[in-house]
Parts: C-alpha cells; sequence; structure tokens
C-alpha cells in the first residue's frame, strides 16, 4: 500500500497559501514515491476552541473538490470534536500514522494544533526528523504586501470586492448547490434563472449581480447572477439565481457548480419590471464581455 504526505490544516477557500502548501505536499510525495492528502476537519476548530463558528468560503463537498483539483489523491475530513480538541499533539500525528498511512507532513509556519495548541510547525518538523519522515513547513504567502488568509478573502466576499478575492484565491469563488422551484418569475420575462438556496454557514457574498460561469456537464456557460431577496419583487429570502446564458433545459434537483468572477453592481428596487428586465439584459452582456477576456 503506498503511504501518504498529508497537509495538515483546514483549508477553507483551498487560496494561494494553501496552494504553496499543496505544492510543497505534490513534490513531497513525488520524492518519495507517495501519495499527496490532506488532513482537514468537517467543523471548523474556533466552533470548539473560541466558541463561535466564522462563516466559511465554501461547503465541505466544494472544499473536497477544490483539494481534490490540486492533485490531492486522499482528503481526510476528521470530526472536530472535545476528544481531538483536547489531543496531545504527538498522539495526533502517531494517529496519523497508524490510521492513516501517514508517511510525512506538510504545514504552515504558523499552524497550531493539539491540547492547548501546544503543537506547532517546529514541533511537526521535529517529529518528522526524529521519526525519519519527510516534512516541509511553508512559510506565509503575501500578496500585494497583504497576508493571506481566509479572513481576508471573507472580508472582500462580504463587502463585494470580488475581484480581489479571486485574485486572493487564485481561482474563482466557487458555489455549487441543487437547483430548486422558485416563483418562475424570471421565465415569464424571458429570462429564466436557476435558483439556488445559499448552504447555512457559509460567507454571504454582498448582495449584488455578479459576472460567473457555470459548470454543467463538463461544460462552461456564461451567467449574470444575482445574490440577494429580490426588492423588486418583494422578497424576503436569500436566494442566488444565475440566468444560464446559452442554455434551454430544466435544471430543477439538478447540481450545478457557480464560478464568481466580478461584481457588476449592487442589489436594488427597480421601479417596475421591465426596468428590471432592461437592467438584467444589459447586466448578461457586460457578462459576456468580462468572461471573453478570460481563459476557460
Amino acid at each position: 500500500m503506498t503511504k501518504t504526505v498529508y497537509a495538515l490544516g483546514f483549508f477553507d477557500g483551498v487560496h494561494i497559501g494553501h496552494a504553496a502548501l499543496l505544492s510543497a505536499c505534490r513534490r513531497l510525495a513525488r520524492e518519495g514515491s507517495l501519495r499527496p492528502g490532506v488532513v482537514t476537519f468537517s467543523h471548523h476548530p474556533d466552533t470548539l476552541v473560541l466558541g463561535n463558528t466564522p462563516p466559511l468560503i465554501n461547503s465541505p463537498q466544494d472544499r473536497q473538490r477544490l483539494l481534490e483539483g490540486f492533485g490531492m489523491e486522499k482528503v481526510i475530513s476528521l470530526p472536530f470534536d472535545q476528544q481531538m480538541r483536547t489531543m496531545d499533539w504527538r498522539d495526533f500525528l502517531d494517529m496519523l500514522r497508524k490510521t492513516y498511512d501517514a508517511a510525512g507532513f506538510v504545514c504552515g509556519e504558523d499552524f497550531r494544533f493539539g491540547n492547548r495548541g501546544a503543537g506547532t510547525a517546529e514541533s511537526v518538523s521535529r517529529y518528522c526528523t526524529e521519526m525519519g519522515l519527510p516534512c516541509a513547513v511553508v512559510p506565509e504567502q503575501t500578496l500585494d504586501g497583504i497576508r493571506v488568509s481566509s479572513t481576508y478573502i471573507r472580508r472582500q466576499l462580504e463587502t463585494g470586492d470580488m475581484a480581489t478575492a479571486v485574485k486572493f484565491l487564485g481561482h474563482p469563488h466557487i458555489l455549487t448547490g441543487k437547483v430548486i422551484h422558485g416563483h418562475a418569475l424570471g421565465r415569464t420575462l424571458g429570462i429564466p434563472t436557476a435558483n439556488l438556496r445559499l448552504p447555512e454557514g457559509l460567507a454571504i457574498p454582498k448582495f449584488g449581480v455578479y459576472a460567473c460561469r457555470v459548470r454543467l456537464d463538463g461544460k462552461s456557460y456564461p451567467a449574470v447572477t444575482n445574490v440577494g431577496t429580490r426588492p423588486t419583487v418583494h422578497g424576503h429570502n436569500v436566494t442566488v439565481e444565475p440566468w444560464i446564458l446559452d442554455y434551454a433545459g430544466d435544471l430543477y434537483d439538478r447540481e450545478i457548480t457557480l464560478e464568481f468572477y466580478y461584481f457588476i453592481r449592487p442589489e436594488r428596487k427597480f421601479p417596475n419590471l421591465e426596468q428590471l428586465q432592461a437592467e438584467i439584459r444589459r447586466n448578461a452582456e457586460e457578462t459576456r464581455q468580462f468572461l471573453e477576456k478570460l481563459p476557460e
């Protein structure tokens, strides 16, 4: 059985800082004829450690898809419960070796783990030296003089700076969801939208209209997407509604993946449906023009 070098962390967003860890993991695995993998957690550690849960950039499913897209052949998602929180850091690494065939570790220089955060990057490095295992400690990543972090990216999403969020992620912001039944108003306007319910616990992008792509059946389609409550039609619940351009078909109960690239405008209430329709069509053309400049 091929053993695995694991990158350690929560990996919310799988941003360019995480990409540096995953690259080091692939390199160590290649050099040792091992598999690259990730050990993460099913729930954010802050829920137990600090008593609050930050809104997350990705759902667990999207996080796993992104990690696999970075070449991680094994993604282990452990429960972060009281037993995990109080586990001695050395016992944690021993457990990964015994239970998950760990044969090396990669972490960031600010990585903390184990009971009371006693385990550090230095602890991982020392452990690997003692056990004769490959190890890499990846320094903090910065971009434009700013530390790359999930917290910073989350703030950009919530304030509508999608372009900066995408820059720091190193890829579009991803949201996968199942298409649900809406009020079919868009269809009567000639603008049929696919309605997605935003999963609980995720960071909500600023209410407004975005240039997106939709991934469906292995193909990519431009999509102008509204995030918000639809004030023109007196909506209340937060919905995500892409109008998938160049696509015709029934999507109810099907899963689609949205890729957010650019914030076009804030959500606002229009005097009537005709003005709303005209504005959405303008936004659709802007979406096409923006995406034409990007590689597929």
